[in-house]
């Protein structure tokens, strides 16, 4: 399964807009991330996690000329407010996008795109087919299951994903013993930290590093970074041999 970071930036993304610190202004294109998203590719199926605000500039820069499902993790802006582009997939593939989300998210995703969902909708507007699973179920994609796994941002319950040996986690905090067990072995964890410091509602790298011994994992690669944290080749210097900080356009086989 081939894994492209489309953004690997926190909700504000970096550079930061009115922001001179050292890590919005670096001359390293590494340290210029869009919001948090991936792709995964296996046979003929292409499949996003989440689609925040910078997903056109996204699959532009990518050149994604197919989508055949959408994975959503929470329904914050910055997770889900490029939902509306979805719509070029219409217009390309002619039929419904199918998009998969938990109940809470399902209810937020229709109540603030509630126009996409209307009986009688504006022409042009996104046809989206809302798929609703339930905590810790298990579908199918393109012939590979899909392991959905509670995890917590703050108090706010959201979703990560294991697709065979790749488990992917953004935004999480808090992981349950019974989530743990799921993640547990992977060959790849994508993380979320955001910062060196300790934050209310996602991992720092204290907790992240902790949490990826304990969940033996081989390879980590870490997200959703803030202009807080350091520039990407202070970072590395922190890191165990097993971890390593994702950018934007890194690509992998998982």
């Amino acid at each position: 399964m081939k894994l492209t970071f489309l953004g690997t930036g926190t909700s504000s993304g970096i550079p930061l807009i009115a922001c001179d610190c050292e890590v919005c202004s670096s001359k390293d294109w590494r340290d210029k991330r869009l919001r948090c998203s991936v792709l995964l590719e296996w046979d003929d199926t292409k499949i996003i996690i989440d689609v925040g605000t910078d997903f056109r500039q996204q699959l532009l820069r990518e050149n994604v000329k197919q989508l055949d499902a959408v994975l959503i993790t929470h329904a914050h802006f910055d997770h889900i407010g490029g939902l509306d582009e979805l719509r070029a997939f219409n217009f390309k593939q002619g039929k419904d996008m199918e998009v998969y989300a938990d109940v809470l998210a399902s209810n937020m995703i229709t109540n603030m795109f509630a126009y996409v969902f209307a009986q009688n909708k504006y022409p042009g507007t996104p046809n989206l087919s809302l798929n609703t699973f339930q905590e810790y179920e298990v579908f199918e994609i393109g012939g590979k299951k899909i392991q959905s796994i509670e995890i917590f941002h703050g108090k706010m319950p959201i979703t990560s994903f294991r697709i065979d040996d790749f488990t992917y986690i953004t935004d999480g905090k808090t992981v349950s013993e019974e989530s743990k067990k799921l993640i547990k072995g992977s060959d790849t964890l994508v993380l979320n930290v955001v910062r060196i410091s300790p934050h209310p509602s996602h991992f720092n790298l204290e907790e992240a590093l902790a949490f990826i011994e304990e969940m033996e994992v081989k390879n980590a690669y870490l997200i959703h970074l803030s202009h807080r944290f350091a520039k990407h080749s202070e970072i590395e210097k922190m890191l165990p041999s097993n971890v390593h900080v994702a950018y934007d356009g890194l690509q992998l086989e998982v």
